[in-house]
């Protein structure tokens, strides 16, 4: 049950993921940086891809996913087109994933210690969405304030 939910949610979100970089009007402005807005929302996408590719795909769906953070900050100038393409196959994996994770496994501790203390995988979850989330409002704002 709880699946079918955080699939909806990770699908929901992604796809405003996917609607705000296209609701750029200016492809470049993507890339801004102004003032104390230190993150562009190319990289708050390429970090929020890395993030959900790196712990739901690697790390429940073993999908070999290979992690290099510091460039999801560095990156710069990616087409919109290759942002677009890369949160359609964030979608799809993610969704593949949690279809293929047995419900059982939710209250199973996470594969990986992530911050200082064990969690359940369903508790894991939930805080990728919510740091989904953050960071699409962050975007969300950039596009508002930059994209003139």
């Amino acid at each position: 049950m709880i699946i079918k939910s955080l699939q909806s949610l990770y699908n929901r979100d992604l796809n405003k993921l996917k609607a705000e970089i296209e609701a750029y009007q200016q492809e470049e402005n993507l890339w801004k940086i102004d003032q104390s807005i230190l993150n562009s929302a190319g990289n708050l996408c390429l970090h929020l891809v890395g993030n959900l590719n790196h712990f739901i795909g690697a790390h429940l769906g073993n999908t070999g996913y290979e992690r290099h953070r510091e460039l999801e900050f560095s990156l710069k100038n990616i087409p919109r087109t290759e942002l677009i393409a890369k949160i359609e196959a964030t979608i799809s994996m993610v969704d593949s994933v949690l279809a293929q994770l047995p419900e059982e496994d939710l209250k199973k501790e996470y594969p990986l210690v992530v911050f200082e203390d064990t969690m359940t995988t369903d508790y894991f979850l939930i805080h990728l969405i919510a740091h989904l989330d953050y960071h699409l409002g962050q975007i969300n704002y950039h596009r508002r304030l930059l994209d003139i």
